[in-house]
């Protein structure tokens, strides 16, 4: 018979590698003592049908944790008893049974929820593989697969919250990897103090932990742990002086601003979050293969209301800005149905009913359609560093960006402590003039090293000669944003796509506003601009 605090989970392998369950945190040296009358022995038989076949541990609520088999199906348990029953396992069974209307592939399938008064136990889907407690031990995950992790939580809970329950337990011991790979949260156990609200807020707490390795709530620990004590809590997250939080990118490379956004927003109880269903559309439009490079302009995620934007038609329930990508979608689905019914009306000329543009002012007068000009490479006739905050000593060399020599260009200091410039200045720019207002089709940068932010500007105005009107400079340019910006880009390479066909132009602005780090600092290199248009 097993003792009451039951073998540590760190014993209990399975094929070489650790046995999770995810109903909670794993027991503590401190974790509450389980009554032992009429404690289970390996080889019983539960109401006749699941048969306990070995202990895996005691959770953090006390209860212990089966690994059994259900003799009438065949397939694999998990058996959760909890001692006494009756009036005392009301909420873990109140838990059990809501959670068992709800079937969905992130969930955790509940089986049979009983209660013989001296002991309750819950049954439910065996999972083999890893709590995301267990799999960070090893370092914090990379962007890609905290997204998609973040996305299989949020995905589970909107169907929770769609039956109008809540789920109330959402945090790194109850969301679990499979060894397939499946992402599943198990345990619900709403108390009554949950809300809907409060499960989407807990995302956050589980992004931020798979970003960093750390807990973002000291003031209110995993149930029945204390944050940064016993060898199975999670470390506290990383603070200021002040005790503010720091964002994930302050503390690990290679986390997307958008990311870091999304994830300190959840955070942040001065914001109201999101829906669940209208953040699992967000993080379902970032879960993909790595391959495809998503990271380098799905663009950002922001839920505050006050950036000066229009609001998203997804914005009603509170201003959150979550329909960038879905707006982009719409816009290439109009632009495919309309080249179909161009497609599908053949030869029919009629410019009132034929979607293709007509001709410009400036076509030829004759009927026959004008040969598309075909777009080539621009030549730059001048650049100059724009550096409204600095001190001048940075501003020579600019001529090396359209040199046609890759290997040497303009490059910056290098900056201590942030990436945002030593957090001395909001950012430089590379200001370049093609000589004459032309058709430009797109921009392409050659930088020294990945992760830099950057953004594309165009502006009407030649630069100053004096360093004082850098600052306005910017401010007029800023108005005309060309694309989306590369929120810490992981190439070498960033090409800027989104200019107006309609409209010619003849200065633009390279702007950096964060750097990648550079032997102990953060430091960049402009290497080549080129541009291509007529």
């Amino acid at each position: 018979m097993p003792s009451s605090a039951g073998p540590s989970i760190d014993t209990i392998t399975e094929g070489g590698r650790v046995t999770q369950v995810g109903e909670g945190q794993e027991a503590e040296e401190s974790a509450p003592q389980v009554m032992t009358f009429g404690a289970p022995t390996a080889g019983e038989i539960l109401a006749e049908r699941y048969e306990l076949v070995e202990h895996i541990n005691n959770d953090s609520a006390g209860r212990l944790v089966w690994r059994g088999v259900d003799v009438i199906l065949r397939r694999p348990v998990a058996v959760v008893l909890r001692y006494p029953g009756g009036d005392s396992a009301t909420e873990m069974l109140q838990g059990a049974v809501a959670a068992s209307r709800v079937i969905h592939p992130n969930l955790v399938g509940v089986y049979d929820a009983i209660d013989e008064a001296e002991r309750a136990y819950v049954v439910r889907e065996w999972v083999d593989g890893q709590s995301l407690r267990e799999l960070v031990v090893d370092g914090p995950l990379d962007p890609a697969r905290a997204t998609t992790i973040g996305n299989a939580v949020a995905s589970a809970l909107a169907a929770v919250h769609a039956t109008g329950m809540v789920h109330g337990n959402v945090h790194p011991g109850t969301v679990m990897i499979s060894d397939d790979g499946r992402v599943v949260l198990a345990d619900a156990r709403t108390d009554g103090a949950d809300s809907q609200q409060s499960d989407v807020r807990a995302i956050g707490g589980v992004l931020y932990f798979a970003l960093t390795g750390h807990w973002p709530h000291a003031e209110a620990p995993l149930r029945g742990a204390t944050a940064g004590h016993g060898r199975a809590a999670i470390p506290d997250a990383v603070r200021d002086a002040g005790g503010a939080l720091a964002a994930p990118r302050q503390i690990r490379a290679g986390v997307p601003a958008y990311l870091d956004d999304l994830t300190m927003d959840l955070l942040d109880a001065e914001i109201e979050p999101p829906s669940s269903d209208v953040l699992a559309a967000e993080l379902a439009r970032l879960d993909v293969p790595a391959d495809e490079q998503f990271l380098d302009n799905a663009g950002p995620l922001r839920f505050t209301a006050d950036t000066g934007e229009e609001p998203s038609p997804l914005a009603a329930a509170g201003g959150r800005k979550v329909a960038i990508g879905i707006a982009g979608l719409l816009a290439v689905a109009l632009v495919g149905l309309l080249i179909g019914i161009t497609t599908l009306r053949g030869g029919d000329n009629d410019p009132q009913t034929n979607p293709v543009a007509a001709p410009s002012s400036s076509a030829p007068g004759d009927d026959a359609t004008p040969a598309a000009v075909t777009a080539g490479p621009l030549k730059i006739s001048a650049a100059r560093i724009i550096d409204p905050e600095g001190d001048r000593t940075e501003v020579r060399n600019a001529d090396r960006v359209f040199d046609g020599n890759e290997d040497e260009g303009w490059e910056t200091q290098t900056y201590r402590g942030r990436a945002n410039f030593g957090n001395l200045k909001k950012g430089m720019g590379v200001w370049i003039d093609l000589g004459g207002e032309h058709t430009v089709k797109s921009v392409q940068v050659l930088l020294s090293a990945r992760g830099a932010s950057a953004q594309l500007y165009a502006g009407t105005t030649d630069r100053p000669s004096s360093s004082s009107g850098d600052a306005q400079l910017f401010a007029d340019y800023k108005k005309t944003a060309i694309g989306q910006p590369f929120e810490e880009h992981e190439g070498t390479k960033m090409t800027f796509n989104g200019f107006n066909a309609d409209q010619k132009y003849r200065y633009l602005l390279f702007w950096i506003t964060e750097l990648p780090s550079s032997d102990g600092g953060y430091k960049l290199g402009v290497q080549e601009i080129t541009v291509q248009g007529s």
